[in-house]
């Protein structure tokens, strides 16, 4: 053994160890500083992990293919029903409060327990008062106001201006609770087609408590003018406004509240821009800071001038100064720029793409109730104005980061939105690729698509010839609830007769299955039916021209009964092609009577080739005396 060597390498060992000991020491752990995280924030990163399927129903529903609603029809009224359960819970709760009384959690859950109900009898306290309002109870709080009233209590200035301003703010009205969430979802698209109009509650309780102030508050001024001008009371708006001014006594809110009136005050567009242009000095002489509140409402009154110069140069050079501010715009103020430059009878404007400069590839959040408007406009004029199919798909692509698709507002703006997109789509991009892409992930989990857009689909099945996809077509029809629509049967049946399939094809069945379907679905309805399709002669004519492809005679031949025999009932006759198929079926099925029979309905009919299709049956069967003299009743021709 070589000791001086074994030596040497322990001691080299020993150093290293020593050198690796000091470095630890030298080094400092640093504990970073603590994230706050929310209640969610587990299930967010597990939901980041996860990719979205386009193609899965929403979870509302359950996941089961026999549940699923594949209408919007059914949607509504899935989501609906599973609402109107959760509206059963709360009224067995309010009916029977005493089988909730269960107080074990700790802390105590509120909206566990039943509600507290008032009535002329009960005994009030100025708390009972502030509570409800904390909880946006509007009835509850006029009740225990006028109680409290008519025992002479009377309620601190602060309880009285958070009454007023919670019935400012609700017109008197209780709102929807937040809870329902569904209902909201459907019932907002109504809104949002009333026309604009005073709503507001003429001598409401608000009116009372403001008219009961001696000297109104610059925050009760502020309540008033802002309710009045949200619920389109502007004359009433702009006296308290010139009266909360002469006092010194407006605020920010209350200028820009009285901004959004302008043009319900002001008759034309010079008028309306001074006005507003006023109001901002007056802000500025204030000492007063504009907010996203100030820009949007300047954008709302330069959204109603008009097309001329001078209001997109307004609308550009506010949108600069606010920027020199630190006030950026939200979705909800680009759906004011793209309103003002892309009116639906203006000149042709690409603000569009420049909006999506600044807003692609972000996510958001809603900061005003108009940033909901954004997507719908902003498709609606890459179709109606633009036709730019690249424009449409970048708008796309914003709705689908991160959690945009919440501010696509609700069911009635989403069904807006993709009418406008699938319209777009479908006469610029390759049929199959629409098909892959857009229609297989979409429909009907997504949206399903209303009779105008189903018939452009037809339409570009027949342009490009991919009559292949008709079986899949006609099925989401059905589910739908489109095929009892004349004029989309019409078209369907037109584009599977133009289209001749070759023989031992699939689809010449499954065309003669359609067929044959569309005939039972309106043959089977009940005659006292609202707004049922009728037979017409030229839709049973493609319906047998299907049938007879298909080899299917025996169906054929019902379809030619109903055609001789309800005659009367049936608006115009079919083509003369689908006779002469009949004519050259029953030859091969050797059934010279049904012939017959055709060969007189076209007679009747005023068909001038009559004569060639008795012409026809004579020389290709045999018949026998009988025949041969109902023939030459129908046709002039000579008996061989």
């Amino acid at each position: 053994m070589n000791r001086p060597a074994f030596v040497y390498n322990r001691l080299r060992r020993v150093q290293f160890l020593a050198r690796a000991l000091s470095t630890a020491k030298e080094e400092k752990i640093v504990v970073p500083m603590r994230i706050n995280r929310g209640p969610t924030d587990i299930l967010r990163a597990l939901e980041s992990t996860i990719k979205s399927d386009p193609t899965a129903a929403h979870y509302k529903y359950h996941d089961d293919p026999y549940l699923l609603p594949m209408n919007n029809l059914a949607k509504r009224s899935y989501a609906m029903a599973q609402e109107a359960g959760r509206k059963a819970a709360h009224w067995v709760r309010s009916q029977h409060p005493e089988l909730f009384n269960h107080r074990e959690c700790d802390p105590p859950v509120e909206l566990f327990f039943p509600p507290i109900t008032y009535n002329e009898n009960s005994n009030v306290t100025e708390s009972d008062l502030q509570s409800a309002i904390s909880k946006n109870q509007v009835s509850d709080a006029i009740l225990i106001n006028n109680l409290l009233k008519a025992k002479s209590i009377d309620i601190a200035e602060t309880t009285k201006q958070s009454l007023l301003e919670l019935l400012c703010f609700n017109n008197s009205e209780d709102l929807l609770p937040e809870e329902f969430i569904e209902e909201r979802w459907f019932k907002q698209s109504s809104r949002l087609r009333e026309k604009q109009r005073k709503t507001w509650k003429d001598g409401s309780l608000a009116d009372e408590i403001f008219i009961s102030m001696e000297n109104p508050s610059a925050e009760a001024y502020s309540a008033m003018i802002q309710g009045l001008a949200k619920f389109n009371h502007a004359s009433r708006a702009h006296h308290l406004f010139e009266e909360a001014q002469a006092k010194g006594l407006v605020d920010l809110d209350t200028y820009n509240a009285i901004i959004k009136v302008a043009p319900f005050l002001k008759e034309n567009t010079d008028l309306r821009w001074a006005f507003v242009v006023n109001i901002l000095e007056n802000i500025k002489q204030a000492g007063l800071k504009p907010t996203l509140g100030t820009l949007n409402s300047v954008l709302l009154a330069l959204s109603t001038m008009g097309t001329s110069e001078m209001v997109r140069t307004s609308t550009l050079k506010t949108l600069n100064e606010f920027k020199s501010l630190g006030i950026e715009p939200t979705l909800g103020s680009w759906y004011y720029v793209l309103i003002t430059f892309c009116k639906e009878r203006g000149p042709r404007n690409g603000i569009l793409t420049s909006i999506l400069a600044n807003v692609e590839n972000k996510a958001y959040q809603i900061q005003d109730i108009t940033d909901t408007n954004f997507f719908v406009t902003a498709m609606d004029v890459a179709r109606n104005h633009l036709n730019d199919v690249s424009v449409a798909q970048r708008v796309h692509k914003l709705l689908l980061l991160d959690n945009n698709y919440d501010l696509i507002g609700d069911s009635y703006r989403e069904s807006i939105y993709y009418r406008h997109y699938f319209s777009l789509l479908l006469p610029n991009v390759p049929f199959e690729e629409f098909m892959e892409t857009t229609y297989n992930k979409l429909v009907p989990n997504v949206y399903v698509p209303e009779p105008s857009v189903m018939k452009e689909v037809i339409k570009q099945i027949e342009l490009n010839g991919a009559i292949e996809h008709i079986p899949r077509i006609w099925s989401d029809m059905i589910v739908f609830n489109h095929n009892n629509r004349e004029d989309l049967i019409a078209y369907i049946l037109a584009v599977m007769v133009d289209n001749v399939v070759p023989e031992g094809s699939e689809l010449v069945e499954k065309f003669s299955k359609i067929g044959l379907d569309i005939y039972t679905s309106i043959d089977g309805q009940a005659e006292d039916k609202y707004n049922s399709v009728k037979f017409t002669g030229d839709m049973l004519g493609k319906i047998m021209i299907l049938l007879l492809r298909n080899s299917d005679f025996e169906n054929a031949s019902l379809v030619m009964h109903k055609l001789i025999h309800q005659h009367q009932k049936i608006v115009g006759v079919p083509s003369f092609d689908a006779l002469d198929l009949f004519v050259d079926h029953c030859i091969i099925n050797k059934t010279p009577s049904r012939a017959i029979e055709c060969i007189q309905y076209a007679s009747d009919s005023g068909f001038p080739d009559v004569l060639g299709l008795g012409v026809k049956l004579n020389e290709k069967l045999t018949l026998d005396e009988g025949h041969l003299n109902r023939l030459s009743k129908c046709v002039n021709i000579k008996i061989r």
